[in-house]
């Protein structure tokens, strides 16, 4: 897949323009096609880094074949050839940073503009921005400077990287509008099936930076993708992304609407968010497991402060008006709790009773839920007025009769069908 000269993005142009200081007065390099001589290929990814060479049925890699589909394996090739000449701690900082926020508005540009190319993968597709970052982290883990580097200096670039490409660092608006942040999360369950991508996340990169008018009121979106570990939601990255856009951050927000991929057939509108992790069915995105169960549900380390349960305050009842053919939106309010007194899970249909313990919110005991709680328990302690809440939106599905390649008319269907439903859903809240 080739960008066209006219659609190429001058964010990436940006990036490498801003490289020019810490690559000036290096020698010349003639590097490669593909990056290894700094690179230790024997120090092992994680769990999430592994997968990067998984086929199926012992077929080519997927994420490889996402990645040269979308375009984003140049993106890849140019970060190795670039970290390989870092001269010092300094340069690396800056490159790295600059260059996932390069990724990241590459992928954003990629998302809301056509691409061509015989076989580009559409341009609303996420799974070129995850396998990217993942294939940059691990550069970055296996990378051996000609600087000494510790473990922990290691991980807080990874950090970085992970910050910059997900749009955190980048959520700036723009003066004498309304300000509008949504956020997505990455793919997930990909060792049940490497090809999945997340729609919520395509849904965030078609919105970052978009201006609407409505009822000549000009609002403006910013947005952020989120992994699916649990790690980074303990090291607090949810309110490290939020906290700037909440009364007294420097941009503050009029809305916050927090988004994941939920059920089949349906955009939920997730009315109460409960405190506890209880997903025992299936591990993040490094197979790791939350610590709680439906009976014994467990409150992240990291979790601030507050009560079992809190309620969404984005206007719902309006917001479940919007046209999401051929899907349908409900005003969510199950809950699955532990009542007062009691040590047995009960589902209530109707929201929590007084003194329960959260075992599953609306949303679930998964990350979907933690996200939610955590974006409502801040507009709580910081800015109580704010209109903020969490979308599932529907699974995206590949054709059932599709096993084996990475796209198909009803899985590419299915994703448009999603965000248009999405940003149906976001507009009738303005």
């Amino acid at each position: 897949m080739r960008f066209r000269p006219s659609s190429f993005p001058r964010s990436l142009l940006v990036g490498a323009l801003a490289l020019t200081s810490v690559l000036s007065g290096l020698p010349v390099v003639h590097a490669a096609p593909v990056a290894t001589g700094c690179l230790d290929t024997g120090v092992t990814g994680t769990v999430e880094e592994q997968r990067l060479g998984r086929g199926i049925a012992g077929g080519p890699s997927v994420p490889a074949e996402i990645l040269r589909r979308t375009g984003f394996d140049k993106h890849v090739e140019l970060f190795g050839r670039l970290l390989c000449r870092m001269p010092s701690r300094e340069a690396a900082k800056q490159l790295i940073r600059t260059q996932g926020e390069a990724l990241w508005r590459t992928a954003v540009h990629r998302a809301q503009h056509p691409v061509s190319g015989d076989d580009a993968l559409p341009s609303t597709d996420d799974r070129g921005l995850y396998w990217a970052r993942i294939s940059m982290a691990l550069t970055l883990r296996q990378w051996q400077p000609r600087f000494t580097i510790g473990t922990a200096e290691r991980a807080e670039l990874i950090r970085s990287l992970e910050y910059a490409s997900r749009g955190i660092t980048s959520t700036r608006f723009s003066p004498g509008v309304r300000k509008i942040l949504v956020t997505g999360f990455d793919p997930f369950t990909l060792d049940a099936d490497i090809r999945i991508g997340n729609p919520s996340g395509a849904n965030a990169l078609t919105l970052d930076g978009q201006r609407w008018e409505v009822n000549g009121t000009t609002y403006e979106i910013q947005a952020v993708v989120f992994p699916v570990r649990y790690t980074d939601f303990d090291q607090n990255m949810v309110e490290d992304a939020l906290a700037p856009h909440y009364r007294g951050g420097a941009q503050h927000a009029d809305m916050v609407m927090t988004a994941s991929q939920g059920r089949t057939g349906i955009f939920d509108l997730e009315v109460f968010n409960g405190r506890r992790r209880s997903t025992s069915s299936i591990g993040d995105n490094n197979n790791l497991w939350g610590g709680g169960t439906a009976a014994a549900p467990v409150v992240s380390p990291s979790m601030p402060s507050g009560p079992e349960w809190i309620t969404s305050s984005l206007p719902m009842a309006r917001m479940a008006q919007a046209d999401v053919t051929p899907f349908r939106t409900r005003v969510n309010t199950s809950v699955l709790e532990i009542p007062a007194g009691q040590t047995a899970p009960v589902r209530r249909p109707l929201g929590p009773t007084e003194g329960s313990i959260a075992s599953e919110g609306a949303g679930g005991g998964y990350l979907s839920n933690e996200v939610a709680y955590r974006n409502t328990l801040q507009r709580d302690l910081k800015d109580p007025s704010m209109p903020a809440g969490h979308l599932h939106v529907p699974v995206l599905s590949f054709d059932a009769a599709n096993k084996t390649t990475i796209t198909d008319p009803t899985y590419e269907a299915n994703r448009e069908a999603i965000i248009r439903g999405a940003h149906a859903v976001l507009r009738q809240a303005l």
